[in-house]
């Protein structure tokens, strides 16, 4: 009887990976991961997930004293612990989502000697882990602002989702760019630390935008508004607290134009990390 030859065309070099996309066709296997690494982090903790609920409620009472009262930004801004939670909370997930991605690979070092997986895996577990502990603090955000009168809009809800989306691609790509380098340098993550420090001063999170445009020239804030850190927060703040009908509250000017922006440079950021991180991927091993 004769032998039967294994076609070439069907046969795939083992360990091979077509990057983000073999990520998703592994989606039981990322779903593991997200579950394990959030069951982790409240191991042996008597509240559990209440701590996810109680540390954006203290945080409220804080900004509400320290900066609301003290030092008088509830007179200067109609609502303003609800503006600073709601662009604390996306700050937080672009943060968390960043750092733990540039430290993904270095963390799963002994599995990715061990056995082959997308590489990829662990900058997106990354991301979706910090969406999941980000969760909370949204719910805490949305129960405070409707005490005080939150009713939104569709287009308000879409804006919400929509600063999540492009938060999840930046930081992931920025995760795949700055994890893949992190192998080889390990002062890039000293670098994102740097990033995540600024990150919260170069949005409208403890200020408005209003002061940075009155401030600089217009060159320069057209800069600012092409970060797209600076349009999630603010489609955060047309999500939460423009509803509240604050007085003297004004969108961002051509906010729905450098959404789209925001949402290029996003997938331009996916891109390149992408590219970056399959050209440095065959060192790994080695230097891990």
């Amino acid at each position: 009887m004769p032998r039967l030859s294994p076609d070439p065309a069907a046969l795939t070099q083992p360990g091979g990976s077509v990057g983000l996309l073999d990520v998703f066709r592994r989606r039981y296997l990322l779903s593991l991961i997200v579950r394990k690494e959030v069951q982790i982090r409240y191991r042996g903790s008597v509240l559990g997930w209440l701590w996810s609920y109680v540390k954006p409620l203290v945080q409220f009472v804080v900004f509400f004293l320290a900066i609301g009262v003290f030092l008088g930004m509830n007179a200067r801004v109609e609502f303003f612990p609800i503006y600073l939670l709601a662009g604390n909370t996306i700050i937080t997930f672009f943060n968390e989502a960043f750092s733990n991605g540039t430290r993904s690979l270095i963390d799963n070092a002994a599995l990715i000697k061990k056995i082959y997986l997308p590489r990829e895996m662990f900058p997106v577990s990354s991301m979706l882990i910090a969406a999941v502990n980000t969760l909370p603090q949204i719910i805490v955000v949305v129960i405070i602002a409707v005490f005080f009168g939150w009713a939104p809009s569709l287009l308000q809800i879409g804006a919400l989702l929509l600063a999540l989306a492009i938060i999840a691609l930046l930081a992931t790509g920025l995760g795949l760019l700055f994890g893949a380098v992190n192998v080889t340098f390990r002062d890039a993550q000293s670098f994102v630390e740097i990033i995540v420090m600024c990150a919260v001063w170069a949005s409208p999170v403890m200020y408005q935008w209003e002061m940075v445009a009155e401030k600089v020239p217009d060159w320069l804030f057209v800069l600012y508004r092409l970060n797209p850190l600076t349009v999630a927060v603010e489609l955060f703040h047309y999500g939460i607290w423009y509803p509240l009908n604050p007085e003297g509250g004004q969108l961002l000017p051509g906010l729905l134009e450098f959404s789209a922006i925001a949402v290029a440079i996003s997938l331009s950021f996916l891109f390149v990390g992408q590219l970056v991180f399959r050209r440095l991927e065959g060192r790994f091993a080695q230097d891990l």
